[in-house]
């Protein structure tokens, strides 16, 4: 149709989008060092014993299982496997309690009942509105777990809920998410070197 961008202006666009977005956030001291300290905190936590639960909706469903993975199998080395839960992926627990509670409280039943002291709940929400998110990061403060929260929005109810708090300034779900990845595998990385010579 005249006038609409072509196949090859539209990637070209989102490359770009992708890859300013990305440029801003490798020179965001602050960003950067939010990443050091939740990396930081997930080690702790490991090292005693604990273990890290995650959880998101939709996209940040998904982030939820892949950064799961990398801590349960493995990122860059062989190493032993690092203790990591994603609450998204129980459809029998997922449907029930969504059935009998609600589906705002899906996460939290899952952290009151899996979530120990001293264990780290990471918590995704590109809007920072997700009900079921903020209930489930109540929950975890209550039970006494670190509370980690990724999110775009900076001014949102869900940083008040979190220890470390990391708001990627963008507006696009997408970039938002992007972001959220590549943050969440410098974490990674940052995690497996500390422990690397644990037992």
């Amino acid at each position: 149709m005249a006038g609409q961008p072509d196949a090859d202006d539209l990637i070209d666009a989102y490359f770009n989008r992708s890859l300013g977005a990305l440029q801003s956030a490798a020179k965001d001291g602050a960003l950067l060092g939010t990443i050091a300290a939740i990396a930081q905190s997930i080690g702790t936590s490991l090292r005693a014993g604990g273990k890290l639960l995650i959880a998101g909706n939709g996209g940040s469903a998904a982030d939820a299982q892949h950064l799961a993975a990398e801590f349960l199998s493995r990122f860059l080395v062989e190493r032993r496997p690092f203790p990591a839960v994603a609450l998204t992926t129980d459809t029998s627990v997922l449907t029930a309690v969504g059935n009998d509670f609600g589906f705002e409280h899906v996460f939290e039943r899952q952290i009151r009942g899996l979530g120990r002291p001293g264990d780290v709940f990471l918590a995704i929400s590109t809007s920072g509105r997700s009900r079921n998110i903020l209930l489930a990061l109540q929950a975890a403060r209550e039970t006494g777990l670190v509370t980690i929260g990724f999110s775009g929005a900076e001014n949102t109810e869900m940083r008040s809920l979190c220890r470390h708090f990391l708001a990627v300034p963008s507006r696009e779900t997408a970039i938002i998410q992007q972001i959220h990845l590549v943050a969440g595998h410098a974490i990674c990385a940052l995690v497996e070197r500390a422990l690397l010579n644990d037992g």
